[in-house]
């Protein structure tokens, strides 16, 4: 028992039902075309990108998986995973930070900003075409300020 009664519990307005499958159909169709702009240009998807972003604005250019993860989307399952592919491309590289060689950090190489680079060109050129392109500035800013109230 959840504790509401079906009388009581609390139910969205249709507005707001409306609004909820709009911003997830747009997240998807806007994600998908991205991934696929990727994929043409023969670069790896976007959770590389995202991972390989968080580390080269880090300070050092290091983190801990615990961090990158708390700065993504990524589930740590998923994470350990993205990052030994990124390790086995020299995009990253783990390096040790305690005595005992338990705590690690996951660096980004000169090959891994390299790479982040070339994927902004595609990226930010995917962004503009499924984003940009059919908002104004003004309708841009607009959506800014209202997806910031969900946070």
């Amino acid at each position: 028992m959840n504790g509401f009664s079906e009388d009581t519990e609390p139910h969205p307005t249709q507005a707001v039902t409306q609004a909820w499958i709009g911003l997830m159909r747009a997240q998807r169709r806007a994600l998908s075309a991205i991934e696929a702009d990727f994929k043409k240009a023969g670069l790896p998807p976007l959770g590389w990108y995202d991972v390989l972003w968080e580390l080269v604005r880090a300070d050092g250019g290091k983190l801990r998986p615990f961090e990158i993860e708390s700065r993504t989307l990524l589930a740590q399952y998923n994470l350990s995973r993205l990052i030994d592919r990124l390790e086995r491309e020299g995009l990253v590289r783990r390096e040790t930070f305690d005595a005992d060689g338990r705590g690690r950090w996951v660096v980004v190489t000169d090959e891994g900003r390299q790479m982040r680079a070339r994927m902004w060109q595609v990226y930010s050129a995917a962004i503009e075409t499924h984003v940009g392109a059919k908002l104004s500035a003004g309708e841009a800013l607009e959506l800014a300020r209202l997806l910031a109230k969900l946070r």
